[in-house]
């Protein structure tokens, strides 16, 4: 399927999503509103997993925006009035931290396109490091990325030892 169809899959789904009771919408009727609105067949095992991704994607986010809303709640009950004062001074940015479009935490950014980035999901934190693309202003995630668990995050740096020296060993072969 094109870009161009895709693109407008997610522009739907994305508006369904934003008008629906997520307590009660299941993703087989987001789907199939979306399906009847732009005349497309979107049970396609393929488009299926599309639109899923999508649905996930913006759980996710509406997640990681609440969590995100409610720690800056508690930071801004523990803060003394006057530094919250100094922090609020700072360009109009409230303390270090840099969150992106969808309230996740910017950890660091890799390139012009690519973050790591902390969120919450359903009670659990995830470390991300995925593409972003720009929409109508807004920096939103791409598909192309990974997101880890806190417990899978703690066995990848575990293993970054042994994931240096294999580069270095691949590296000194190439050359």
């Amino acid at each position: 399927m094109d870009k161009e169809t895709l693109s407008k899959i997610e522009e739907t789904v994305l508006e369904i999503l934003k008008d629906s009771n997520m307590d009660k919408t299941t993703e087989f009727q987001i789907r199939k509103y979306a399906s009847q609105k732009l005349g497309i067949d979107l049970s396609e095992p393929a488009l299926k997993k599309f639109v899923r991704e999508i649905v996930e994607s913006y759980l996710r986010v509406q997640q990681a925006k609440a969590e995100a809303a409610e720690v800056e709640e508690e930071e801004d009950e523990e803060d003394p009035p006057e530094k919250e004062e100094e922090e609020e001074n700072n360009n109009g940015k409230k303390g270090a931290r840099e969150y992106d479009d969808e309230g996740g935490i910017i950890i660091c950014r890799l390139n012009d396109k690519r973050r790591v980035t902390l969120s919450e999901f359903k009670g659990k934190t995830y470390l991300s490091i995925r593409e972003y693309y720009k929409r109508d202003g807004k920096e939103l995630p791409s598909a192309k990325g990974i997101s880890l668990t806190t417990e899978q995050w703690g066995s990848f740096k575990n293993n970054i030892p042994a994931i240096e020296d294999a580069i270095k060993k691949m590296e000194s072969r190439l050359l």
